[in-house]
Order: structure tokens, then C-alpha cells, then sequence
């Protein structure tokens, strides 16, 4: 990393730096103590998350998984079901196969260096500097949305922040500013400046320690700043599902596969329009009422809307074939593993009697 030797980069970091000791979050629960696990955990659970959202989801996740060791032995349903409700499930995955690997090749202990963080599961430049800098002090940037903001309006991009080129500007410009301490407390100032003053909508300037050397502030640019990611064409998707429900009540349940939307989460089984009677005889089940059309299901992805139409099926006692990734479930009794939102609401009508006919807010 370079250093913060020009006094307009130094007097950035020290404007930012006396802002956050007056202005700045001071009692987020993953800074007691600002450990590289928390740090990691949290940055993490923001990614794509705000603040607000991550509190209550990291207050229990802790509780659970108090320590990197607690997390490696438990198992990938335990962690999916704390994560269920976070969205993009992958980041709990790799969760989970990071902590593993941490015990497995780093004695349980975090390394400390960013080659060694960037080298694990789920972790990037931007995460890696977080924990670097924020666990053990050292000298590295970050670059999360918050932070992306700030410093794209002040050198008044004029890009997208997605673009190569755009992202390479940024990157020079977030480590120049480092300064030679307190590299903590002034990762945690940038993303504050972004979340509390610097912020998408309605900016703050009057009140930002920074408005001295925001170019995008002279050119009176601020809101149009950075630039919005170019407008793709709406992307809808559809799926049947399948609720096989069994004389007990039990719904069959089946693990998605480990790639692509809620991987490694449970899930309704799904079948082609027309093939709900191929798709019960490949699960061993007979039919034993005709396959009743339920509410249609609306869930906004953040790349396409997926539009479901669940069918309820009444089915035999039938052996469903023993297969690892199909379970039977109580509607009321499955918060041991981890669910989509949409189908833990459908499992919840179930439980509460309530007809599938209404519709369901995913």
C-alpha cells in the first residue's frame, strides 16, 4: 500500500478521523470486541444488507456460533437456518466452508495478511481489507458500497462504479488516503460518512467533514453521483411447486442444489407445466386427490422476479424414496434448517390451516 504523504490526502483522513470520535457508530455489536471473527461476520452479513437489517441477524448468530470454533462444527442446515430471511445464500456457505478451513489450515486462527484472507471462501479485496485493517490495524482499503460513494463523488467519477476502469480509480484513490494510523477507526469512519451523511439520496454536505475536497460538491454533481448502473430489460422467470402433503400433514421437502437461487436451502420440489404426475411418480408418492391450484407467489430476485405457482397434492403414506437431499416436515415444527422466505410462508399457512387460495406476501 502507498502512503498518505500529500497534505490534501492527510487532511482528509485527519478531517474523516476527528468527524467519526464527535459523529460516528461507536456501539455496533461487532465492534465489542472488534475482533477479525465479528469484523469478519459482519462484513460479511452487510454485504448487500444495511445495518439495521444485519443487528438482530448477528445478535443471534453469535449466540449460537460464539467463536470461529463453534461455527466450523456445526453443521451447513444450522448455519442456513440463522442465515434464512438474509438472501443471497451463498455468502452463508462460504461462511461456513471458511470457518472449516480456518481450523483446518490456520490452527483456528485468522491470518492476518490480505494474500491469506483474499485465499479464503467468500472473501474479497474489500473484506479482507476490512478485517486487515479493522482486527489488526494494518494498513489496507476497503471498498464496499458506502465507501464507493464517498470516494466516487470525491474525485466526481464520471463512471459507473461497476466498470474495470472505474473500480482501478477507486482502489488508487482508497489507498492513498490511508492514513499511517488508526487505520480502524478510519475504515469504520468512511463507511459511517457513507451510511449517515454521505448517502444515496438527500445527502448531508452541510454537515460532511470532507465538503472541502468533494469535487462533486464544487460542480454541484452530489446526486448525480456516482453514476446509476445501466438499466437492464426485465427478466421474469416461473416455476411450479409441488406441496405433497401426507395424511399426517408432513410437506416433502428437497435440498436444492448447491448453485444458483437458495442453494443448499430446502425447498418445494419443482416440476415442468404439465408434468406434476411425472414429477410424483419420480418421488415414489401417489395422487390422492386431484392437484389444486394455489395463490401464484411473487418474488423480486435482485436480476429477474420469479413467479410461482404452488400445487397442493394430498398423497399416500408411501416410503418416499431415502434419499439425502428429501425430507418430510412439519409446517410447524421447521426452523432447524434453512428455509426461503417464500416457502416459510407457504409452511406457515399450512400450519395455521389457512387456505392457499389466499394470496401470500413474499
Amino acid at each position: 500500500m502507498t502512503t498518505a504523504n500529500s497534505p490534501h490526502e492527510q487532511a482528509f483522513a485527519e478531517r474523516l478521523l476527528g468527524w467519526f470520535d464527535q459523529h460516528g457508530r461507536h456501539d455496533l455489536p461487532w465492534q465489542h470486541p472488534r475482533s477479525a471473527y465479528f469484523v469478519w461476520l459482519s462484513e460479511i452479513m452487510l454485504q448487500q444488507t444495511q445495518v439495521a437489517t444485519v443487528v438482530p441477524y448477528f445478535l443471534r448468530f453469535t449466540a449460537r456460533f460464539p467463536d470461529l470454533a463453534a461455527l466450523a462444527n456445526a453443521s451447513l442446515d444450522e448455519v442456513l437456518a440463522l442465515w434464512a430471511g438474509l438472501g443471497y445464500y451463498s455468502r452463508a456457505r462460504n461462511l461456513h466452508a471458511c470457518a472449516r478451513l480456518i481450523v483446518l489450515a490456520h490452527q483456528g486462527v485468522f491470518p492476518s495478511t490480505l494474500e491469506a484472507l483474499i485465499a479464503l471462501p467468500g472473501i474479497g479485496r474489500s473484506t479482507a481489507g476490512a478485517i486487515a485493517a479493522q482486527a489488526f490495524n494494518q494498513r489496507a482499503a476497503i471498498l464496499d458500497g458506502n465507501v464507493k460513494r464517498v470516494l466516487a463523488r470525491q474525485i466526481a467519477l464520471n463512471d459507473w462504479p461497476g466498470t474495470t476502469a472505474a473500480q482501478a480509480l477507486l482502489w488508487e484513490t482508497a489507498s492513498a488516503r490511508l492514513p499511517d494510523a488508526r487505520l480502524a477507526d478510519y475504515s469504520q469512519a468512511l463507511m459511517d460518512l457513507g451510511a449517515l451523511l454521505c448517502t444515496r439520496k438527500k445527502p448531508q454536505c452541510q454537515q460532511c467533514p470532507v465538503k472541502l475536497s468533494c469535487k462533486a460538491l464544487a460542480m454541484q454533481q452530489v446526486e448525480a453521483i456516482p453514476h446509476a448502473k445501466p438499466k437492464r430489460a426485465a427478466v421474469n422467470k416461473r416455476a411450479n411447486w409441488l406441496i405433497a402433503r401426507d395424511s399426517a400433514g408432513q410437506i416433502l421437502l428437497e435440498r436444492r442444489a448447491e448453485q444458483g437461487i437458495w442453494g443448499g436451502l430446502y425447498s418445494l420440489p419443482e416440476f415442468a407445466d404439465a408434468d406434476i404426475f411425472a414429477r410424483l411418480q419420480s418421488l415414489g408418492l401417489t395422487p390422492l386427490t386431484p392437484a389444486q391450484e394455489c395463490a401464484k407467489v411473487k418474488h423480486v430476485f435482485t436480476h429477474f422476479t420469479l413467479h410461482a405457482k404452488p400445487w397442493l397434492v394430498q398423497v399416500g403414506d408411501e416410503s418416499v424414496a431415502r434419499e439425502p437431499h428429501l425430507r418430510w416436515v412439519n409446517p410447524a415444527a421447521c426452523t432447524e434448517f434453512g428455509l426461503p422466505a417464500p416457502i416459510k410462508a407457504l409452511l406457515q399457512l399450512l400450519a395455521n390451516n389457512i387456505s392457499l387460495e389466499l394470496a401470500v406476501a413474499a
